[in-house]
């Protein structure tokens, strides 16, 4: 199974095109709109998301409700095209509206940003084709991908949650549930998606205080899923690790510069009697781990518990008190040029890091098991937990 995306920030549409999703699977424009929403909430947001109404529209792949074993393609429109359609146009522009232009090129590279790299990689004199691609607005259709795999691990029950544990410095201390469904309602709940409300206080003054002062926090965010059968991934390749597709699916968010699975750093402090996961059996529930320090993955496969994964958020890079850049075309100090952009988005980022979870585990599934038929795939994740369980 894989996707690929397409669209700029304030082109017409955002795009993504799945292909190896099972035929007979379930899939619904609100199960992807469900999670759209989701990651347009969230305290510290800026005025972009009033803009827009992500609603995605299912164009090819999908019959009667069904997947067809086709490609499915998912278009997500971007409603403020309409302020955009003479910047952002397909068309070649007249010999006078092309001068105009010239004078609205963004030659200010933003510290933080792809603009620079990205300029020098592709030999692009105007920056804005750069960030238009480069804008975090790319995550919309990466969730409804996300949302469209979460739809198949829920199918094979398997579920995904996501919330933060961390804001500016400020960190949650009582995080308690009971179930994923519980962990999924409380953080929906608050603004900042945390389940500590005393922390998540601090968190909202913290956000408001750094939008006061035209800066920008960042924070970390944790993803569990529980239901996956033990054994997916590899321990024979490097590149069939499936906790280290994980890590890298986390990284490859916008923002994202860290990632931990389990405690993660905290392993570096400890001896091994206090990290490793002792093993344990019953009748009823075959093999288990006593704890799940590992969050889920032993020897870059699953071992049957929870998956736990933190991924770290820097500060979104566009203030509103930008730093220091260098003009390409004149070589002079300026302050950054400024894009609309939000003082804090971590609790939209716990969405896509869910999405991005999700992906990755779903598509292990679909590469270990037969993936053609989603009633063929069901019966065979049902085979090998029991072949699991009585090992």
């Amino acid at each position: 199974m894989r996707y690929l995306t397409a669209g700029e920030s304030h082109g017409p549409q955002l795009t993504a095109i799945i292909e190896g999703l099972p035929a007979g699977m379930e899939l619904l424009a609100e199960d992807i709109n469900t999670d759209l929403l989701r990651r347009q909430k969230g305290h510290g947001r800026g005025r972009r998301m009033q803009i827009e109404k992500d609603l995605v529209a299912i164009k090819s792949g999908v019959r009667h409700g069904e997947t067809l074993g086709s490609p499915v393609t998912l278009v997500v429109e971007n409603d403020d095209w309409k302020h955009w359609t003479k910047i952002m146009g397909i068309e070649p522009l007249e010999r006078e509206e092309a001068v105009e232009e010239v004078k609205r090129q963004i030659t200010r590279p933003r510290p933080g940003h792809a603009d620079l790299n990205g300029g020098i990689k592709y030999g692009h004199r105007d920056m804005r084709n750069v960030l238009e691609r480069s804008s975090a607005r790319e995550t919309t259709v990466r969730v409804a991908a996300g949302a469209a795999a979460k739809k198949l691990l829920k199918l094979l029950g398997i579920e995904i949650a996501s919330h933060v544990i961390e804001i500016g410095g400020i960190r949650a201390e009582s995080v308690q549930f009971n179930t994923i469904q519980e962990l999924q309602e409380r953080s929906e709940e608050s603004s900042v998606r945390c389940l500590d409300e005393d922390a998540a206080k601090k968190m909202i003054e913290a956000i408001d205080s750094a939008k006061k002062n035209g800066d920008s926090i960042g924070g970390v965010v944790e993803v569990i899923a529980e239901g996956m059968p033990i054994g997916v991934g590899s321990y024979v390749h490097y590149d069939r690790k499936l906790d280290a597709k994980v890590a890298a699916a986390i990284v490859s968010i916008n923002a994202f510069k860290g990632v931990e699975i389990g405690i993660g750093f905290e392993a570096a402090h400890k001896f091994g009697s206090e990290v490793h996961d002792e093993i344990a059996w019953n009748e009823e529930e075959g093999f288990y781990r006593k704890t799940n320090r590992l969050g889920g993955f032993e020897g870059g496969m699953t071992n049957g518990m929870p998956i736990v994964v933190r991924g770290v958020m820097k500060p979104i890079p566009t203030l509103y008190k930008p730093l220091e850049s260098v003009d390409i075309d004149t070589k002079e100090t300026f302050t950054a040029s400024i894009e609309r952009s939000d003082s804090c988005a971590v609790p939209a980022a716990a969405v896509v890091a869910e999405a991005a979870v999700a992906w990755e585990l779903a598509q292990a599934i679909l590469e270990q098991f037969n993936g053609d038929r989603m009633d063929a795939l069901i019966g065979q994740i049902e085979a090998h937990k029991q072949y699991a369980k009585g090992f």
